[in-house]
């Protein structure tokens, strides 16, 4: 599969080595679960989990811009520095990977033109936020991305920045990393890197292949 080689190539080291490419540091995720979900989350509020098991805690995030778009090409979460031995799609629960065509791939679509990573608690977390915006608000309730992502990412001088962490239970310290994706809408896979002990080191979703 030639995207998972050009993900191995990119990113089985703790830097990514290309000048087509920016990389960035932008904050923490906090994971509660591990169990590790990426969606537009205004889109696939009921994306199911990862079939990995990531370790829980908080881990740096990484965004990596393409130079001449300055749009996302990639997202990443690290959760160790350990050495890569192989890279797999991400799944979720009913998918095969045996089950894909050639270039064929599973993740998730985006028609917000934004995508997250966030812990399972934290999706359950962000419905609950909704019902009870919708339950308060009524007719008035003008739905979860105007409500809670809009403020983070456009002000009334336009375009504040293309990531926002969330919080979408303040009471709790899991967040959500919220992110623009690529060109806009779209459909995005993502894939783990695993030490020799298949541990996952980091998971890296594209929204842009960059040779």
């Amino acid at each position: 599969m030639q995207h998972i080689e050009n993900i191995k190539k990119l990113f089985s080291k703790n830097f990514v080595e290309s000048p087509l490419i920016e990389s960035f540091e932008v904050g923490k995720i906090y994971l509660s679960s591990g169990k590790l979900v990426a969606c537009d989350p205004v889109l696939t509020n009921d994306m199911k989990p990862f079939t990995t098991d990531f370790p829980t805690g908080e881990f740096q995030v990484l965004l990596h811009k393409e130079r001449e778009s300055n749009c996302v090409a990639y997202g990443e979460i690290v959760f160790a520095k350990n050495e890569i031995l192989n890279w797999e799609m991400a799944t979720t629960q009913g998918q095969n990977i045996k089950d894909l065509a050639n270039e064929e791939v599973f993740g998730y679509p985006v028609e917000s033109g934004m995508g997250c990573f966030m812990d399972l608690e934290s999706q359950n977390s962000l419905n609950d936020l909704e019902q009870k915006l919708f339950q308060r608000k009524g007719d008035d309730f003008m739905g979860i991305y105007e409500e809670f992502f809009h403020e983070h990412f456009f002000d009334e001088n336009g375009a504040i920045d293309q990531y926002a962490f969330l919080k979408p239970d303040e009471e709790q310290p899991r967040n959500i990393f919220a992110f623009e994706t690529g060109y806009g809408e779209g459909f995005y896979a993502s894939y783990i890197g695993f030490d020799s002990n298949n541990n996952p080191v980091k998971i890296v979703t594209e929204f842009i292949e960059i040779q």
